[in-house]
């Protein structure tokens, strides 16, 4: 009797499989370990991991030895919009293993810092854009003011008091260059916090100002801002999307889509007009081939508006093979710096990848992570063309997201893929959102969780699943990364507010209040 019982639990135990996690998939992968080899054998040595930490000792101590004290000619600062611990961390692993390198990991000094607004313990782009430009932590919503102007105050971003100046009117004010690129709308969020004053990110033209009961005419734009106040007149480059808000409804752009102002200015026309006015070499060019012509070692201003709002998720660019007409952040990258270097006294340069966090928004998390490794790659290209010597580069986010990574997948999985069997006996993915559009893609609201298959997950347009339904899924407040390389990295170790971080540039490159 007794051995009957325990052979019966013996096979009970067998079928249900959740113990170990070594059912077989609904697809037919198995989740045995013995189908899982060791990726790399010489990680199974003691001497390997001894060897590399010996490696990582030698390195920082050469890296101490080398620290640099010398003032930064140059300034990059590399902002990847939403980009988190977590979604580093699954790029190494897209971009092929988890002892992989995303490129920006290899610079010598790594700190962390706090992401919250004054009025929000969860951050949005438009607060953090005037800490980490600005020095100074304002109101979820708004840029490039203090706390003291609440979001849609018509009137609080003209008082002098309330503004806060960036990093590029303080570069400006040096006689460097400054200059943007951003895989966004160029009047969006992160790169408005470069020259604008707004008491609402969303008054990108002169409609939605007054859409929110303000008067156009004395609560300007943040298009107009770019093109008429000092600090966006200013910029030797500007390069990203978003010609719908530098033109008329009655007016159509290059790709034949009408714009958003109703103002009947034609800003693109403007900019052109000033340039030429004042007898400088300026071009405004529209498509990858438009860039492809410019000769960037002779323009001393360049307006590049490749799309009518955000350029196009770099996944999808190779996808659909529109490369041809789309520039990458890298190629956008490489020109910005070839025309701001022509300064001898240097220049701040603002770059973002944008659409990082746009695709978590939708829990696209493929298209987020191959954005993160297009973003890297610009890193790349931007540490090529400069000299270590005499340019900092810091690469940043401006607040995280709520993705995660789940379960104990085994090394040769793809990230994006399937985890083990839950206790439902129904497999869960590896990456997943607390909230987002992704519910849907989770749960069968009459039978409860979705039977997922790895072929689904494969697909950019997979929502990956979330617990909460939203329509957009949140930011993260958790405290975001901050890679340095170059004059005075040092500076940039430990755990320090977001609004610091202009702070330690100005200080290494001698510019600014804190020169």
């Amino acid at each position: 009797m007794a051995k009957g019982f325990i052979l019966v639990l013996l096979v009970a135990v067998w079928l249900s499989g959740s113990v170990s996690g070594q059912r077989d998939h609904p697809r037919g992968r198995s989740f045995d370990p013995e189908d899982h080899p060791i990726k790399y054998a010489e990680e199974q040595q003691t001497q390997y991991w001894v060897d590399k930490a010996q490696a990582k000792l030698l390195s920082k101590l050469a890296e101490t030895q080398a620290a640099q004290t010398n003032k930064a000619k140059n300034v990059i600062l590399f902002l990847g919009d939403g980009m988190s611990v977590h979604t580093v961390t699954a790029t190494r692993n897209l971009l092929g293993d988890s002892a992989e390198q995303v490129y920006f990991e290899g610079f010598p000094y790594t700190g962390l810092s706090k992401t919250y607004c004054v009025n929000r313990q969860v951050a949005d782009s438009a607060c953090t854009a005037t800490a980490y430009l600005g020095g100074v932590k304002g109101n979820y919503g708004t840029i490039g003011i203090n706390a003291n102007v609440v979001r849609y105050n018509c009137d609080g971003d003209r008082q002098e008091e309330n503004q806060v100046m960036s990093i590029a009117q303080w570069a400006q004010a040096a006689g460097k260059n400054a200059g943007l690129v951003t895989t966004a709308r160029v009047t969006h969020a992160s790169p408005a916090g470069v020259y604008a004053h707004t008491a609402d990110r969303n008054w990108e033209n002169d409609w939605e100002v007054a859409n929110r009961n303000c008067d156009p005419e004395q609560t300007i734009d943040i298009a107009r801002q770019l093109v008429e106040q000092p600090v966006g007149q200013g910029l030797k480059v500007i390069l990203g999307g978003g010609r719908q808000n530098f033109i008329n409804t009655t007016v159509n752009d290059e790709e034949g889509y009408p714009g958003y102002r109703t103002d009947g200015r034609h800003l693109i026309r403007d900019w052109l007009a000033q340039k030429n006015e004042a007898n400088v070499s300026a071009n405004y060019v529209w498509s990858r081939k438009g860039l492809s012509l410019v000769d960037l070692d002779n323009t001393d201003y360049l307006l590049g508006l490749f799309a009518r709002s955000h350029l196009p998720y770099n996944g999808d660019r190779n996808r659909k093979r529109s490369q041809l007409a789309d520039p990458s952040l890298s190629e956008l990258t490489e020109a910005a710096i070839k025309v701001l270097r022509r300064n001898d006294e240097g220049f701040f340069l603002f770059v973002e990848g944008a659409r990082i966090d746009m695709a978590h928004h939708d829990t696209y998390a493929r298209r987020s992570l191959e954005d993160t490794a297009e973003f890297a790659k610009a890193v790349q290209v931007a540490r090529e063309l400069t000299s270590e010597e005499d340019t900092l580069i810091v690469v940043t986010a401006d607040h995280g997201h709520v993705m995660s990574i789940n379960g104990y997948p085994f090394r040769d999985q793809e990230i994006t893929g399937l985890a083990q069997l839950a206790d439902d006996d129904l497999p869960y993915t590896i990456l997943s959102y607390a909230n987002g559009p992704g519910f849907s893609s989770a749960y069968n609201r009459a039978e409860g969780r979705a039977l997922l298959k790895e072929k689904l997950t494969e697909d950019p347009d997979f929502r990956h699943p979330t617990l909460v339904p939203l329509d957009a899924e949140s930011h993260g407040g958790d405290d975001v990364p901050v890679y340095a390389s170059g004059p005075y990295a040092q500076y940039f170790s430990g755990n320090y507010e977001q609004s610091n971080i202009p702070a330690l540039m100005g200080r290494a490159a001698g510019i600014g209040p804190y020169a």
